[in-house]
């Protein structure tokens, strides 16, 4: 074992030195002793945060709130969430001896990974935020992912799971260790679903047809199965009231927080981070101080500015129509008249694909709104954004077609607009950055 964590560091020092990912080192570390993961000293409290969305801005939310109540926390913040990365995150925080110097362990864990690498050790507290689709060359259907899911809980773990989300919630039903979190009735909510999709219309249970009474996004809100009586659990962590004008949610009844993003997803990645910091026995005004020093290194948020005028930079995963679909919410909110600007350019950092079909889901028709005077498509894949904006209601002369991103950047700073919003992926993310016509950009 000392051998694998040593090889382990040092290869992770190398790594870093060379600016390279950080899975390669618990790689290393894991051929050398295969179970090492369940033979080093974990601390008390283990957290791990799955699902499909707001993993990442959820952890990092977690570990500034203990970090600032003072606990030390190990956690995989280079972003790898699969087996080895969470390797090289604990095993860089061991002793020679193999026992985890910090107070806290926090793991990011993909959806698909945590199967394996809870093999290996329990969590003790089990965040599972939400299921929808996502990547789906890669992950299959959400049925698919919510039968893998269960194959990473065990009996011993404390579950804290979205009572919204019918197939999270199925999670918890039978279960005594169960912390629920979720919304009340907002002012927002519809009472049918406005997305072009409804994976909650079947129990997760009995396989019947759901009836909701309202939607918060897509399949979240408060439903009942009609056939067998599965339905939305009592909430222990709650939000009672959401101003998204105000940027401020109430937690509980008393616990405002104020946002530096505001849409419903950000609301829940920052309910489920409440939950988890008390259960892990931080005082509710504690957190609620924390959250409010909170600022986001994840980038999935970043301001910039074109020619002296401010844009925003909302980051999404391709291939996951939810996440767009917040960020359009975002845009369409924002009262200001606005330069919107789509990029698809490259669909995954990881695997190559040209499959666009997960644009058709995509709810861009919430684009059409006055305020949003001008649509740009850009990247590679800027005419198959163009098919999909065909079918939608919006005027043609709103929309300008460019795949070269320099050029559809001058183009963006050209508008009248009072600002802009640029959409986009991780990989993406990095060419808009690197754009010449992009005069500063940061948090």
């Amino acid at each position: 074992m000392r051998s694998a964590i040593a090889l382990c560091k040092t290869a992770n020092k190398i790594g870093s030195l060379a600016g390279r990912g950080s899975s390669m080192p618990g790689s290393l570390a894991l051929r050398l002793c295969p179970d090492i993961l369940s033979r080093i000293k974990l601390p008390e409290t283990v957290i791990a945060v799955t699902g499909s969305n707001g993993k990442t801005s959820t952890v990092e939310m977690i570990a500034h709130i203990l970090t600032e109540n003072g606990l030390s926390v190990a956690w995989n913040k280079a972003g790898s969430n699969q087996t080895e990365g969470v390797a090289t995150c604990l095993l860089c925080d061991c002793t020679p001896n193999g026992r985890v110097r910090s107070d806290v362990v926090l793991i990011e864990s993909d959806e698909r990974f945590a199967r394996h690498t809870f093999r290996f050790f329990h969590p003790k507290y089990y965040v599972i935020t939400n299921l929808y689709r996502d990547q789906m060359t890669r992950n299959g259907h959400p049925e698919w992912a919510h039968r893998v899911i269960r194959e990473s809980i065990y009996d011993d773990m404390h579950l804290i799971l979205n009572a919204d989300d019918p197939q999270i919630a199925d999670y918890g039903f039978g279960r005594d260790k169960v912390t629920w979190f979720g919304a009340d009735h907002l002012d927002e909510d519809t009472e049918t679903n406005t997305t072009r999709y409804n994976d909650g219309a079947f129990c997760p249970a009995c396989g019947g047809r759901m009836e909701y009474e309202y939607f918060h996004y897509n399949h979240a809100g408060k439903y009942r199965c009609t056939e067998c009586g599965f339905h939305r659990p009592d909430t222990d962590v709650t939000i009672t009231d959401a101003d998204y004008d105000a940027q401020q949610i109430t937690i509980n009844g008393k616990y405002k927080v104020h946002l530096p993003f505001s849409n419903i997803a950000y609301c829940y990645n920052t309910l489920a981070a409440f939950a988890a910091c008390e259960k892990a026995g931080v005082a509710p005004e504690k957190i609620i101080e924390a959250m409010e020093g909170f600022i986001s290194h994840s980038k999935r948020v970043e301001s910039f500015r074109v020619n002296g005028k401010p844009g925003y930079l909302l980051v999404s995963k391709h291939e996951n129509s939810v996440a767009y679909d917040r960020a359009i919410e975002t845009a369409a909110r924002d009262k200001r008249t606005s330069s919107v600007m789509v990029i698809v350019d490259e669909i995954s950092r990881k695997y190559f694909t040209s499959e666009t079909s997960w644009i058709w889901d995509i709810d861009f028709e919430k684009l059409n709104v006055p305020q949003v005077k001008q649509i740009i498509l850009a990247g590679l894949y800027c005419w198959d954004l163009d098919t999909r904006f065909e079918v939608t209601d919006i005027p043609k002369d709103r929309i300008v077609v460019c795949e070269d991103l320099g050029e559809a950047a001058r183009i963006m700073g050209g508008s009248d607009t009072e600002c802009f919003y640029v959409m986009t992926c991780f990989v993406d993310q990095i060419k808009f950055r690197a754009l010449r016509e992009v005069e500063e950009i940061g948090e």
